[in-house]
C-alpha cells in the first residue's frame, strides 16, 4: 500500500514538472511574437506621426505668406510633441513640382530602434507635398 502512494506522487510530480515544461515551450514561441508585433505597432505608429507632421509643415510652407522654413519648424515641432526631438533631427525642404504646379516637398528620415530601446534600427523616409498657394 506504501508502494502505491509513492507512485502516486511521483506522478504527480511528473505531471507538475511536465506542464512547467509546457508553458516554458509555449512562453519561448508566443513572447518573440508577441515583441514583433509591438515592433510592427510601433513602426506604422512613428510612420504615420511623421507623415502626417510632413504633410502638415509642407502645406504651411505652401501658403502664400509663409515658406520653406517655416514648415520644417512646423514639422519638426509636430513630430517632437508626438514622439521625440531625435526624429525630428533629419527634416528637408525643397521646390518641387506637384502635378505640373510649383510646390513643396518635406522629407523626414528616422531610424526607429528594436522595440523603442535599442539595436538594429528600422530606416524610414517619408515625404510631404503640398502645392504652393497663388499669391494674387
Amino acid at each position: 500500500m506504501t508502494g502505491s502512494g509513492r507512485v502516486s506522487r511521483r506522478g504527480q510530480c511528473d505531471q507538475r514538472g511536465s506542464a512547467i515544461v509546457d508553458v516554458t515551450l509555449v512562453a519561448v514561441l508566443l513572447v518573440p511574437l508577441l515583441l514583433g508585433l509591438i515592433q510592427v505597432g510601433l513602426v506604422l505608429h512613428v510612420r504615420a506621426t511623421l507623415a502626417a507632421a510632413a504633410s502638415e509643415g509642407a502645406r504651411l510652407a505652401a501658403t502664400a505668406d509663409r515658406g520653406p522654413a517655416d514648415g520644417v519648424a512646423l514639422t519638426r515641432s509636430q513630430i517632437s510633441d508626438a514622439l521625440a526631438g531625435r526624429y525630428a533631427e533629419q527634416v528637408d525642404v525643397r521646390q518641387v513640382l506637384v502635378d505640373g504646379a510649383p510646390g513643396v516637398e518635406i522629407v523626414v528620415r528616422a531610424e526607429v530602434p528594436a522595440l523603442g530601446l535599442g539595436g538594429p534600427a528600422v530606416a524610414l523616409t517619408v515625404t510631404g507635398r503640398a502645392v504652393e498657394e497663388d499669391p494674387r
